[in-house]
């Protein structure tokens, strides 16, 4: 659909230039609603053609017989591409790196920005993002940008952030997230909230970043400074760098859009997977895309073997032509079921639709996914996670690209915190005062009632520790546990 073509279900202008609804035209009144927040007229025009789906039944689900699954025999790994670093080199006067930066952390208690959370060193994650991105532009001589996709919640905590790491410069490459307008499940017009307004909207998801892209400006004023390629990833993936071996193979193989895929584990199986199409293409299917009867197959990590690391790689001249010739890319559909105020389960029930960011494998012809290491995937959604990548389980590199410890002879460690007292931030702080204990040669550490951790402590092996007491108990500096404890 070309930016300029109006959808099926959709407005018409009147001589005031508004839209009015219509008995024959319910979108008109999402359409008249985006236009008085002042959302652009692509935008809305692209809203409708995923609200056309809603009201022609299309629930966006992929069912498990329509595709096939992709292993990591099917796929380069990013060991193999090695020969490309040259050219990737030489390719980084053309590159920019954008982060996803619209979260709350919600799911860690938190009100500000996610990338503010101080995580080591008394630097948070979008210090650490900044360190990196300069020590970039030292190591190979060449400006790289950095751009972040902020939200209305991170617009203003992030602009006063970087302003005191003197990062003035990269406030210009801020761009905002969109908003779409929630639609009410029972008569499809939008939903309404009086009590507060802003519970009517919700973030369209991280698809949202190639329109948000286009509708900036920001993508015209990359391409005219010079700049072709574009690495995308979350900013509490500290681990999500720019590599010069992937740079170099998508410029030297001219692909338009390629994803970074890791194999699955356990704790990876609600992610979304990758897949092929009958047609032979690729897909991504997330789990709020699964039909309910296919769940056990979508877990299933033996079947599909390969998760989405959200690392992407895109050319920003093939984005610019799509978008010339179809319009906004018009991804999958993800229609989530919620109530409309998210605290009241009593509310009114409404679909928000979002997109996922790396779905638009399936848009450009040519698009490809490499098997990544799994060292460029350490996601920050818990405060467990948040622990881990805190501890000595990594080591920072003078550049600030966090690595595992290599003196660490283990997996991954697994963490599991009692939510009821480490479930947000301030809760972990108020435990782990002193910061992470000692982990790199713990394989897991569960921690289950009250328990606070003193200073210098280490953990060796696998750890059950459980608090059934009324009362905290503190563990003392300098202790060494090797061994489950437990305190009745």
């Amino acid at each position: 659909m070309r930016s300029d073509t109006l959808p099926r279900a959709s407005c018409h202008s009147a001589g005031s230039g508004t839209v009015q609804p219509t008995d024959e035209n319910p979108f008109a009144l999402f359409a008249r609603k985006m236009a008085e927040q002042g959302l652009p007229r692509q935008l809305i025009i692209l809203f409708g053609a995923y609200y056309d789906e809603i009201v022609h039944k299309h629930t966006g689900l992929i069912p498990d017989e329509t595709i096939r699954p992709v292993g990591s025999e099917d796929l380069p790994c990013i060991s193999s591409l090695e020969r490309y670093t040259e050219r990737g080199m030489q390719e980084t006067e053309h590159a920019v790196i954008i982060k996803l930066n619209g979260g709350l952390g919600t799911s860690m208690g938190m009100t500000y920005a996610k990338s503010l959370i101080t995580v080591r060193d008394g630097q948070s994650f979008l210090e650490i993002i900044v360190r990196q991105t300069h020590a970039l532009t030292q190591q190979c001589g060449k400006d790289v940008p950095l751009a972040l996709m902020n939200s209305f919640n991170t617009e203003t905590d992030t602009a006063d952030a970087l302003s005191r790491l003197d990062a003035d410069d990269m406030i210009s490459n801020c761009f905002m997230q969109h908003k779409f307008p929630k639609v009410d499940r029972t008569t499809l017009q939008p939903a309404e909230y009086p009590e507060n307004p802003d519970h009517e909207w919700n973030p369209p998801g991280h698809g949202d970043l190639y329109s948000a892209l286009a509708l900036s400006g920001l993508l015209d004023r990359l391409l005219k400074a010079g700049k072709r390629y574009a690495f995308i990833s979350n900013s509490d993936n500290l681990g999500a760098t720019l590599d010069m071996r992937i740079l170099g193979y998508i410029a030297e193989k001219g692909i338009p859009f390629l994803m970074e895929a890791a194999p699955r584990t356990v704790s990876d199986r609600k992610g979304g997977h990758l897949a092929r199409t009958r047609e032979g293409g690729l897909i991504l299917r997330e789990l709020a895309q699964c039909p309910s009867d296919d769940l056990d197959k979508f877990q299933d990590i033996e079947r599909y073997g390969l998760f989405n690391t959200n690392n992407i790689w895109i050319d920003l001249h093939a984005l610019r032509e799509h978008i010339r010739r179809h319009g906004l890319l018009k991804l999958p559909i993800i229609l989530n079921p919620k109530t409309v105020n998210p605290r009241d389960q009593h509310s009114a029930k409404v679909y928000q639709v979002e997109s996922a960011m790396g779905a638009a494998i399936s848009c450009f012809p040519g698009a490809q996914a490499i098997v990544t290491s799994r060292d460029r995937f350490l996601p920050v959604k818990m405060c467990s996670d948040l622990l881990a990548v805190m501890s000595d389980c990594f080591v920072m590199r003078k550049d600030a690209t966090l690595i595992p410890n290599p003196a660490r002879l283990l997996p991954p460690i697994v963490i599991d915190l009692d939510k009821a007292y480490y479930g947000s931030i301030d809760k972990l702080e108020e435990r782990f005062p002193h910061g992470a204990p000692k982990l790199a040669a713990c394989r897991s550490l569960t921690v289950q009632g009250d328990v606070v951790f003193g200073k210098d402590i280490v953990i060796t092996g696998d750890v059950v520790i459980r608090n059934f007491s009324a009362l905290p108990v503190r563990l003392p500096s300098g202790m060494h546990i090797d061994h489950d404890i437990t305190i009745e």
